[in-house]
């Protein structure tokens, strides 16, 4: 890690291993901008956004904010530019049982509500589809090959966080290097 003092901090990971809750903390902490991927990508009621806009957001988002941190893959929204500028890249590569385990505990907590870091109206959902994706299809070459490139260019950059206790341990120390308590 060449760096402690991080302005321009990446989440990236598989779904359900708390991408979008480390990024809020983090952003809490740091007091600057979260972006959540999600929320460029889904339109209310789950529709999904065009490439084309959604490229635009994030590349205003980049242009426009001196620190953020931002969650999510999207290889297709600015994937580059994010890794290049990013001083630290956080991988959640949580196992794919412990991803479904948490996208259902998600699922029970906000039951019949929208995330923050979701757009409006896209209600909780643990359907067919995100299950088949959570456990087999993120994980295919296809998907993984855009993490294994952030790795080899950028490893200086990266932290890899694989289960709940490096979670717990990168929590405690984060907020214990760069919480300010108000008196």
């Amino acid at each position: 890690m060449k760096s402690n003092n991080f302005s321009k901090i990446m989440v990236i990971g598989f779904s359900g291993s708390g991408k979008s809750t480390i990024s809020k903390m983090i952003s809490d902490i740091l007091n600057i901008p979260v972006l959540y991927l999600d929320k460029v990508h889904w339109l209310p009621n789950w529709i999904e956004n065009d490439a084309k806009t959604e490229c635009k957001i994030v590349s205003s988002f980049l242009k426009d904010n001196d620190s953020w941190v931002i969650d999510g893959n999207y290889s297709h929204m600015s994937y580059n530019e994010r890794l290049e500028s990013a001083d630290l890249i956080i991988f959640m590569n949580f196992n794919r049982f412990n991803c479904l385990f948490r996208a259902f505990k998600r699922l029970f907590e906000n039951r019949g509500k929208t995330r923050e870091s979701m757009a409006d109206n896209c209600i909780e959902k643990v359907d067919f589809e995100f299950i088949k994706w959570i456990l087999w299809d993120s994980r295919k070459k296809s998907q993984t090959d855009n993490y294994k490139y952030a790795f080899e260019k950028y490893g200086d950059k990266v932290i890899i966080i694989k289960n709940q206790r490096e979670y717990d341990n990168f929590i405690d120390n984060f907020k214990s290097k760069y919480q300010v308590f108000k008196v």
